[in-house]
């Protein structure tokens, strides 16, 4: 794959495949909201209000991840990355888990909570990574190796987690890889980019699947460009999923970007840093929507986005009327069938045991 740079919102050609993106511009539950009286005469006041009472009423809890709008991470009990709203919705003391994130994370809570009834606001909302795998798919690249292991990113359908050895997020990848005993294959799905960090991370050889995040991919090397000779106090903060990180560890290793202002990093690991490090300025390399929570616990720092377009559509799905309507009318729960909830709580549960970095 060459370094230039793939525009967000296209397919993404990876060489072998065009992933096509399914399309979110209208969906079921946009025709919903339009349409609900109620909900049409309602502000945003009355509609965190609204919500605030119907959380109360039902004992729900609001979990959101860190790339949805400001509303929706200001309502939440709690905000995170992959792994921490997993850890939220298998603690939480609740009749109710209504996830604000994207379907793969709703499918993870119901299998971690099958006495609990999750709804997300918007089932539509999907995630271009995660289409890039079938379980099919999978299966079909077990038999092709069958002593290999199956890693799944947590971006990824309960059907294709069934079909998996481990799971990982982005903050646990490179340890759980590390846990698969020396000397099996390891056969990493979906994102080639996070898989290529976590192959030079851990010293295992990995066969990749080659899918990518349509946002991530899209943050190529010339964005970050001379950025940090620009601030010298700047740090630069990527997702392993971007498009630049195996390019960024070789420039690190040629000494032409500081290793100690460069840092691969989850969105969980980008918040901490946020907190703990005294630099006055972070160009940000990831979905745009953790700004918002960078900026609102860090105000005396400056925050930088790479690409100001780096926007989730999927993410970006979920909407106040949405969240109201999901929580007065219950809907729409997400249920996996218990054959496969069954089987992918096996790799679920192997990367919950594993420390997030």
């Amino acid at each position: 794959m060459d370094d230039e740079r793939l525009p967000i919102g296209s397919a993404v050609d990876v060489g072998v495949r065009v992933w096509p993106r399914p399309s979110v511009d209208h969906t079921a539950a946009d025709s919903q909201v339009e349409s609900d009286d109620e909900i049409a005469s309602m502000g945003d006041t009355e509609l965190v209000e609204g919500i605030e009472r119907l959380r109360a009423e039902k004992q729900a809890i609001i979990l959101a991840h860190n790339y949805q709008i400001p509303p929706i991470q200001d309502l939440a009990d709690f905000v995170g990355d992959s792994l921490q709203l997993s850890q939220q919705a298998a603690a939480a003391d609740a009749r109710l888990i209504v996830f604000c994130g994207v379907h793969f994370m709703a499918e993870t809570a119901a299998i971690l909570c099958p006495e609990k009834k999750v709804l997300i606001p918007d089932v539509e909302a999907g995630c271009s990574l995660a289409a890039t795998v079938t379980a099919e798919q999978v299966r079909e690249w077990r038999r092709e190796n069958p002593d290999g292991v199956v890693v799944s990113y947590v971006n990824t359908d309960a059907e294709v987690k069934a079909e998996s050895d481990y799971c990982c997020t982005s903050s646990n990848a490179v340890d759980v890889v590390r846990s698969v005993p020396e000397g099996r294959e390891i056969l990493f799905l979906p994102d080639m980019f996070l898989g290529l960090f976590v192959e030079r991370q851990s010293g295992r050889r990995l066969q990749l699947w080659l899918g990518e995040c349509h946002v991530h991919a899209g943050i190529r090397p010339d964005d970050i460009g001379d950025l940090l000779d620009e601030h010298r106090d700047a740090h630069l903060l990527l997702h392993p999923e971007c498009g630049c990180v195996s390019q960024c560890l070789y420039a690190l290793g040629e000494g032409d970007l500081p290793a100690d202002r460069t840092f691969v990093l989850s969105t969980g690991g980008m918040v901490r840093h946020g907190r703990e490090c005294s630099a006055g300025h972070d160009y940000v390399g990831t979905e745009t929507g953790l700004l918002h929570r960078l900026r609102t616990e860090n105000p005396d720092k400056e925050f930088i986005p790479l690409r100001e377009d780096a926007i989730c559509e999927y993410m970006k799905k979920i909407t106040l009327p949405k969240l109201y309507r999901s929580l007065r009318d219950e809907v729409e729960q997400v249920v996996v069938p218990e054959p496969i909830a069954t089987r992918a709580r096996v790799a679920i549960d192997r990367m919950m045991k594993v420390p997030a970095l």
